[in-house]
């Protein structure tokens, strides 16, 4: 286990939540349509940040945490990406005028972090206390899987407003703007997908610390990527495949070692570096095999997802 000091987590939320909130400053000081160059440009400042935090955690807690880290951030990238599906529905649903979309995704991506900061506080209290929580997240990552392999395009999606933006729809009154129903909606949606991802990290790392800054660093940048890949989007025909094999990966590995560590001595125990290859490899040949798709499908048959936003 890592013996982190209070100290630690304190640097470490202030150091994030100024990135953020500077992050937020600019878009809220120019709001607008930001160029593919610009996007890119915080991507990879985003993702270089994220590589070297985490070549930090190797520095200093050793090869084991170091790629504990690696293996979830990059998981948790990979399902926020599945998000920027839902954001485009959620725009076009609400009209959102493109000006206003970086305010928007930035301020629902916030909530986002915040709703998640205390999902996981309260999935690592329960996990610390419940040790056959581990093979109920095992099983309902299996039952994911199975889900996204059997869904349908989100292409022919339509969004649908969660309890929580219709109680804010009927409760608000004259104080609650449209713009405001959004970034709730954004917010709220991405908690439902924090279902899956958090018990999928949780196979991957036990540690809350690790857990906390691999799904902060997947969500920050997550408004730039929104823009950067939006037109990608579409063609990205596999990911709900690519997603699916991961997270059975993942559901079994918790199931197997859960076994192993309640004394079932054949359950094997699946290093972490193998865990990150089986991502890193299902990821990168998930998003080559879209591509190659993409290129060989007729005009006729591109699908149309981003209309409206």
């Amino acid at each position: 286990m890592m013996n982190l000091p209070g100290w630690v987590w304190l640097v470490t939320v202030a150091g994030l939540s100024v990135v953020i909130m500077l992050d937020f400053y600019i878009v809220a000081r120019n709001p607008r349509q930001p160029s593919m160059r610009e996007c890119l440009g915080w991507v990879s400042c985003y993702v270089l940040m994220a590589a070297v935090f985490g070549l930090g955690v190797l520095a200093f807690a050793g090869p084991r945490y170091g790629g504990e880290f690696f293996a979830g951030w990059i998981t948790e990238y990979s399902l926020s990406v599945d998000n920027l599906f839902v954001f485009v529905l959620i725009m076009s649903s609400f009209a959102v005028p493109r000006a206003k979309q970086q305010t928007v995704l930035s301020i629902g991506i916030i909530l986002a972090l915040a709703l998640r900061g205390v999902f996981i506080a309260v999935g690592a209290e329960a996990v610390a206390r419940f040790d056959w929580l581990f093979y109920v997240f095992g099983a309902f990552l299996l039952y994911t899987a199975w889900k996204l392999l059997r869904h349908k395009d989100p292409e022919d999606e339509e969004f649908r407003e969660n309890l929580v933006v219709r109680l804010v729809r009927r409760r608000g009154g004259r104080w609650i703007t449209p713009m405001l129903v959004v970034m709730v909606a954004i917010g709220t949606t991405d908690l439902l997908f924090a279902l899956d991802s958090i018990p999928a990290i949780f196979g991957l790392t036990r540690e809350p610390y690790l857990v906390f800054t691999a799904n902060a660093f997947a969500l920050m940048g997550l408004r730039q990527l929104f823009f950067l890949i939006g037109g990608l989007l579409d063609r990205l025909t596999y990911l709900n495949t690519g997603l699916a094999v991961v997270l059975a990966f993942i559901g079994v590995k918790l199931i197997v070692e859960t076994l192993h560590q309640d004394g079932v001595s054949r359950a094997p125990e699946i290093p972490i570096l193998i865990s990150l290859a089986v991502i890193v490899g299902t990821l990168v040949l998930t998003g080559v095999t879209s591509l190659i798709a993409a290129r060989h499908r007729k005009p006729s048959e591109e699908p149309v997802l981003s209309k409206g936003a």
